[in-house]
């Protein structure tokens, strides 16, 4: 029953990524750790195969439909991918099995990505449901700010085995002036060259990979994001950034308090 719901979620997952560009990741790390037992770290490798595969299937329909900015996708693409390759190539294997003990609170390297992810999580969130009005505007994009950010979200992708979309979404936003449907398209296209990198640069952990249920969540997360992208048509920018918003903050307090309650 516990696995049903687990594919359940992936196909909420992948409704995730069609309706808001990001969250695909935040979501599918809980998922698969908490719902099909995977431990952390190679939950990492797996979802960065599943988001990456489900942002193909999305981004195809954001390419048809316009929403893709290509100058933006340089900018911020191209330090994040830099970032993610150097985070999973070297920096991640310096991190030591076990971060922090004394007496029976043990802090492992597990724990500690998760309490980090769950952290980023409810910044994330938050900065989403400020009632701010953003206009898209060419002024208001600062290229400076642009490559700084996709510095940062490549960091955050690589030491945590994310997309970054719910990174990359509030950047594109708050820095690039971009409406949220064309956030979406964009981020969508950054997830995939990031999670590409991210599974070529640690290619020894696809010996214990099983492809045969990677293949079968996958699946059950493209059926979602093509819903997803699909409703976009229906539902306002306006209204998107608070499901954001809402969505990212519900899974940070949810992984937030099963860190705790593990320690």
């Amino acid at each position: 029953m516990i696995h049903l719901t687990g594919y359940f979620l992936g196909l909420i997952i992948g409704l995730s990524l069609g309706l808001i560009g990001g969250g695909g990741s935040i979501l599918t790390i809980p998922v698969l750790v908490y719902f099909f037992g995977i431990d952390p770290v190679i939950a990492a490798t797996y979802s960065l195969f599943i988001v990456g595969l489900t942002a193909i299937a999305g981004s195809i329909n954001h390419y048809r439909m316009e929403n893709i900015d290509y100058k933006t996708v340089m900018l911020f693409g191209t330090p994040s991918v830099i970032m993610v390759f150097v985070v999973r190539k070297w920096l991640i294997n310096l991190i030591p099995p076990v971060i922090f003990q004394s007496g029976n609170l043990v802090v492992t390297k597990p724990l500690f990505i998760m309490i980090i992810f769950s952290s980023l999580m409810l910044v994330a969130g938050v900065s989403m449901l400020k009632k701010n009005s953003y206009v898209p505007a060419k002024e208001k994009q600062s290229f400076t700010k642009l490559i700084l950010q996709g510095c940062i979200t490549g960091a955050v992708t690589g030491f945590i085995g994310i997309g970054g979309g719910f990174i990359i979404v509030p950047s594109l936003v708050l820095f690039a002036g971009l409406p949220m449907k064309r956030a979406i398209g964009t981020s969508l296209t950054i997830i995939i060259v990031n999670c590409i990198i991210g599974l070529v640069s640690k290619p020894h952990e696809f010996g214990s990979v099983n492809f045969v249920f990677l293949s079968v969540f996958s699946a059950i997360a493209i059926l979602g994001i093509l819903t997803g992208t699909w409703a976009t048509h229906f539902i306002s920018d306006k209204k998107l950034k608070p499901i954001f918003g809402w969505l990212i903050l519900s899974m940070s307090l949810v992984v937030f308090i099963r860190n705790i309650w593990g320690l």
